[in-house]
């Protein structure tokens, strides 16, 4: 299912908000029609929590079905939190706290910033059984920020090149396309939630940005 949501005026879901297919990892102050809509559109539960004290639950954590990196100064009782309820919790060291802003991820695979070291791949790969590549998008290096992707398909930053979108697909073994969201924004990673079940995106979103959503996650398949 596909969605349109207005999140208080501001567009940055995927910055506030980390999703999997089983899980959305939400700020305690996300409205409860928010809630509702994620259960909805994405069919997923949410927990309410914060990362590193923050409610940009999105910007610092990411994950998928094996389980959830977090940023370096996550509060063991946020971890504890998380793993009583049922998340498999894993800690990069590298210095940079945006975790969710400069790695993209699924089931099949991860591409990181350049910045980040040798040992959190290795954490990164171990924790969520996948391998994971290096890769500058667009000139830029926040992957997090400027991708979408599920398990289905993957949304790419307007200005991603031709050889860049055929990384993006073998790295995560989907088809991928660029768009954008909420009227022209790039950063599509920032602005956007989903899974393989659906996806939400800033409420002034167009029409024909909705379609190119709805090909590039693969919810047209069948059709």
């Amino acid at each position: 299912m596909l969605r349109r949501i207005n999140l208080t005026g501001n567009p940055n879901l995927g910055v506030y908000i980390s999703v999997t297919d089983q899980i959305a990892i939400v700020p305690f102050n996300l409205p409860e029609a928010m809630e509702d809509s994620i259960k909805e559109a994405l069919k997923i539960d949410v927990f309410r929590t914060t990362i590193s004290g923050s409610n940009l639950c999105g910007a610092l954590a990411f994950g998928n079905s094996k389980g959830l990196i977090v940023s370096p100064y996550t509060l063991d009782k946020e971890i504890d939190s998380l793993e009583k309820a049922g998340i498999n919790v894993a800690v990069i060291p590298d210095k940079y706290t945006a975790v969710g802003n400069i790695i993209a991820t699924n089931d099949h695979g991860a591409i990181v910033s350049p910045l980040i070291s040798e040992k959190s791949i290795g954490i990164i790969e171990e924790h969520l059984d996948i391998d994971v590549e290096r890769l500058e998008i667009a000139g830029f290096n926040i992957i997090g920020s400027l991708v979408t992707v599920t398990n289905k398909g993957a949304l790419v930053h307007r200005e991603a090149s031709k050889s860049e979108l055929k990384f993006v697909e073998k790295v995560f073994n989907v088809e991928a396309d660029i768009g954008t969201v909420g009227q022209g924004i790039n950063l599509v990673g920032a602005c956007s939630i989903a899974n393989s079940y659906g996806a939400i995106v800033p409420e002034n979103s167009t029409g024909p940005e909705m379609a190119r959503i709805e090909e590039a996650l693969g919810f047209l398949e069948g059709f």
